[in-house]
């Protein structure tokens, strides 16, 4: 059984690795957020659209790789006058790192790289644990409409 609070614990060793790491965002690959943390900023930023967009580039790019059979896609890096976006794969899910301008892009990949191996595998922990329940609901109600079927066509 997976602790969603693991993600959050993995999260916070990534944005703690360079001082200009401002956000960590977990998504899935539709965009939905799973888990993120940021340092104070000095506006108020819609993380959910951060990790939304920087999902669907992902994947995205990942299609686009797919298509021309270039190899898998490892990271995508979205270069801004004062910062960077960073989006690579992990496992069922997309780690986004948003930084300000001067950051040691060679750590922010490795970082990436060696915690998404760890965020892929407790997604994969969480996943499992979530699809399980809903599979035996989904059985149950199956049968519970097989039997209300059943009980109109005796009216």
């Amino acid at each position: 059984m997976s602790d969603p609070k693991q993600f959050d614990k993995i999260l916070t060793e990534i944005i703690r690795q360079d001082k200009g790491i401002k956000r960590v965002i977990l998504t899935d690959k539709t965009g939905l957020t799973i888990a993120n943390v940021s340092k104070l900023a000095p506006f108020p930023v819609d993380t959910d659209s951060i990790g939304a967009i920087a999902s669907a580039v992902f994947c995205a790019s990942e299609e686009q790789g797919k298509n021309l059979q270039i190899g898998d896609l490892e990271i995508v890096t979205s270069e801004f006058s004062d910062g960077k976006i960073f989006a690579s794969a992990c496992g069922k899910g997309v780690l986004s790192v948003v930084s300000g301008a001067e950051v040691n892009i060679g750590l922010i990949r490795l970082v990436m790289k060696k915690q998404g191996k760890e965020l892929a595998d407790e997604l994969d922990k969480f996943l499992a644990v979530e699809t399980s329940t809903p599979a035996k609901s989904k059985e149950l109600d199956e049968e519970g409409l097989k039997q209300a079927l059943e009980e109109l066509e005796k009216v």
